[in-house]
């Protein structure tokens, strides 16, 4: 008789195309699915563009209210986690209404997976540090995207697992011949780029992006700026590229599914984020050998490859190194990637690993 495979729930809030979507579907493609199947739970609103994908790939997709309306939520979700072994959340200080679900419904193997940090002055952050406290109640297991991410949820003295935010590492790999493509695809052929890829909301800081762009694309004619993303801040950006008067050298490029290709065609990453937990993109921009710059907001455990920088302070700070930077160059970084533990073909292996100790 043929053992199935066991099947695991993976709790996320919103499904679309964000950063934690893109690390649970990597260990998804790449983990032994005759051993773990996963079922991923969103909440109303998402429109989970993965679906084909994962029930191709043999997993379910549910969908249940959102925990605003928390008596629906838990109710759905008391009646359909009975069935499952292991419930993995995702959906970082939000794991309290999951995990307490799941330890309702009798779940024995509870996983609090942190994926963020929080910053001030944005309203979805006061709710963060409402339920920190709470976030060690419901689950039996402690994991999260980085030591700081753990620490700043869990306290700086607990114990958990970093389970990293692993990728391709081979797919991201630099490569000139597409390089040129993608710039004759653009139009943007003899340029240099500065490139970034994020959803365009506050916790990304696209109003600081714009404004060291400006000052640098005074200096340095020949710069563009490709921006890879959606989101609710989109338009106020848009706007203000058009009152600076530098539409034409500022790409919106939108969501992009192949957003891999176009690391080739930068020069330079920029992400002076406001907040973050370990962002999955840092980390595809260095497998691709980009000289890569991050606000000292971004955890130092992103740093990976030596042309990995952090900047505090205002504009001047990162035009001083992205200018720098313009000059550094690629490299081939693959196996920096894989010793740092941040290819998915081993690391998925690990976690399948810890699922099994889990149940024993």
């Amino acid at each position: 008789m043929v053992k199935k495979p066991i099947r695991i729930a993976q709790m996320m809030t919103d499904m679309n195309y964000g950063g934690v979507e893109m690390v649970i579907m990597n260990y998804y493609r790449h983990i032994d699915r005759t051993k773990f199947q996963f079922d991923f739970y969103a909440l109303e609103g998402s429109t989970v563009p993965q679906r084909e994908e994962i029930e191709e790939l043999g997993g379910r997709v549910y969908i249940v209210p959102k925990y605003t309306h928390l008596f629906s939520y838990e109710k759905v979700l008391k009646n359909r986690l009975k069935r499952y072994k292991i419930v993995h959340s995702n959906m970082n200080t939000l794991s309290v209404f999951s995990l307490y679900a799941a330890k309702k419904a009798g779940v024995p193997i509870r996983i609090s997976h942190n994926h963020s940090t929080a910053g001030k002055g944005e309203k979805k952050n006061i709710i963060k540090y409402m339920l920190r406290p709470f976030s060690k109640l419901f689950p039996t297991e402690l994991c999260a995207c980085a030591r700081s991410s753990g620490e700043w949820v869990y306290g700086k003295n607990s114990h958990f697992k970093v389970i990293n935010n692993a990728i391709d590492v081979e797919k991201f790999r630099y490569d000139e011949e597409e390089r040129n493509k993608i710039k004759r695809e653009l139009g943007i052929e003899g340029k240099r780029v500065i490139g970034h890829i994020g959803r365009f909301c506050y916790q990304k800081n696209h109003e600081l992006l714009i404004d060291i762009f400006y000052k640098l694309s005074k200096r340095n004619p020949d710069l563009v700026l490709l921006l890879i993303g959606e989101g609710e801040t989109e338009q106020k950006i848009r706007e203000k590229v058009d009152r600076l008067g530098i539409s034409a050298k500022v790409l919106f490029l939108g969501r992009k599914q192949d957003a891999y290709r176009y690391y080739n065609a930068m020069d330079v990453f920029l992400l002076p984020s406001r907040y973050e937990g370990l962002p999955v993109v840092g980390i595809e921009a260095q497998a691709a050998g980009l000289p890569c710059i991050f606000s000292d907001m971004v955890t130092k455990e992103t740093k990976i490859i030596n042309s990995t920088f952090f900047v505090k302070g205002g504009v001047d700070n990162y035009v001083r190194a992205v200018e720098k930077c313009l000059n550094i160059g690629r490299k081939n970084t693959t196996e920096e990637m894989k010793k740092a533990g941040f290819d998915i073909k081993t690391e998925a292996i690990k976690l399948a690993n810890y699922y099994e100790r889990l149940l024993k």
